[in-house]
């Protein structure tokens, strides 16, 4: 999400995108610079590695002017878009919808796993899949304005009550289907016999955000053998180039749709990009398990010029005995959650964000709030929330502990089993019973 920032001005007719809380927050900054660009953003491009891309300033387009120009109006929670359809691949992949489904229908089966590493031609973008609009100029000037996406100084001493505890991870064997966090969005997921990494950033510090506030969960040198990489989308706290590249390159990795020759030019011989509700299987001693890569409320960018190329969603992960783990990567609220139940009946586990939510007006569409979260829980159908998204990067004005309050207020409220809130600590692990 670090990269989110403001599509050049002179590419007309293209959406201008939504300001990341890591870039806007240091938009006065950005107002000094003549083309928008921060001296930071200049130099983002050896952040990652060899992307060979920069990065235009939180406040791109907003000069000292800012403060005269009128705040946006509250959006509403964010809808599926009038006739909303999903591109047609040049490989002639059915069309994908953006348009949900009448929760009484009949789910449509499930898609036979596509062919692994298999190399495909996509649209030139994404943007029909949005469900918001991104906000543009004069919401990054609001922003620059306001200056509110960091904690309150007298809040960030919360940080120190923030849980981490790191500890060994469990034994498995081929049916046990365990999480370990190592913080953010980076879990370490034990499937079928496989070992999987989701967002891997095992990095101290990610381009335009402020270093860690707790460490990571588990050492590098710690980990098992690692089988398979999913990756949401292409924002830079999610897809960490220093951390992939200490992966053997012949690790599968496993995409969204327009992400693999990026993945290529790093190296990796095991890529496969997938567009929404397409599915790979992999191998695994337990039995084949299914990876399905699913809708979210999102959008990508990581350069000046790459607004939306590449797709974003969230993983369901389906064990060989039927348990099913649904990671969310990062997403706002939608109808997305309930036709993701609909389709992948029998969620255990729901791997959702609660954190980097304030500003509302803002952030409303592309993060879910805590509530939103045992909401978004409900509409999948699945039995176990386990956080996320929260308690590693302080990436918006919430109050460091804020997010768990809220939560675990929002699941007593709803009537939930405390059990099945799984609110780990960093670091922590859990393991799912047998069914």
């Amino acid at each position: 999400m670090t990269e989110q920032t403001e599509r050049s001005l002179a590419e007309p007719s293209r959406t201008d995108p939504l300001p990341h809380p890591d870039q806007a927050g240091a938009a006065p900054a950005a107002a000094a610079a003549t083309d928008g660009t921060t001296g930071a953003d200049t130099a983002a491009a050896t952040g990652d590695g060899a992307s060979g891309g920069t990065r235009s300033g939180p406040a791109a387009g907003a000069s000292g002017t800012a403060v005269d120009v009128e705040p946006e109006p509250e959006p509403e929670p964010p809808r599926p878009a009038a006739g909303l359809r999903g591109p047609l691949a040049a490989d002639r992949t059915p069309v994908n919808t953006g348009t949900p489904v009448l929760p009484h229908a009949t789910p449509p089966p499930l898609g036979e796993p596509r062919p692994l590493g298999e190399t495909r031609t996509w649209p030139r973008d994404f943007t029909d899949r949005l469900t918001a609009p991104l906000p543009g100029v004069r919401a990054l000037a609001r922003i620059a304005r306001d200056g509110k996406l960091r904690p309150a100084p007298e809040a960030l001493r919360e940080i120190q009550e923030l849980p981490f505890a790191p500890g060994p991870m469990p034994a498995t064997g081929l049916t046990t289907v365990a999480l370990t966090w190592a913080g953010h969005a980076s879990w370490i997921i034990r499937i079928g016999g496989l070992t999987v990494l989701t967002d891997p950033v095992w990095s101290r510090k990610i381009l335009g955000t402020p270093a860690r506030v707790t460490p990571v969960g588990v050492r590098w040198e710690d980990l098992p053998d690692i089988d398979a990489v999913v990756i949401s989308h292409n924002h830079y706290d999610h897809l960490d180039a220093p951390t992939l590249k200490r992966l053997p390159r012949e690790t599968p990795l496993l995409l969204p749709a327009g992400l693999a020759p990026w993945a290529r030019r790093r190296g990796f011989t095991q890529v496969t990009d997938l567009d929404w509700w397409e599915a790979v299987e992999l191998p695994a001693p337990g039995g084949p398990v299914r990876f399905d890569f699913v809708p979210a409320h999102h959008w990508s960018k990581r350069t000046l010029t790459d607004t939306c190329r590449s797709l974003w969603g969230g993983w369901v992960l389906t064990a060989p005995d039927g348990r099913r783990v649904h990671f969310a990567g990062d997403t706002g609220y939608g109808h997305w959650f309930e036709e993701i139940g609909r389709r992948y009946v029998g969620i255990d586990l729901a791997l959702l964000p609660i954190g980097a939510y304030d500003p509302r007006w803002m952030l409303r569409p592309v993060h879910t709030d805590p509530e939103e979260a045992v909401r978004a829980c409900r509409d999948l159908g699945a039995r176990v929330l386990v956080p996320m998204h929260w308690s590693t990067f302080l990436l918006s004005a919430e109050a460091p502990m804020e997010p768990l309050h809220r939560v675990r207020a929002a699941w007593a409220a709803a009537g939930r089993p405390r059990d099945d809130l799984w609110d780990l600590p960093v670091g922590a692990s859990r393991v799912l019973g047998e069914r």
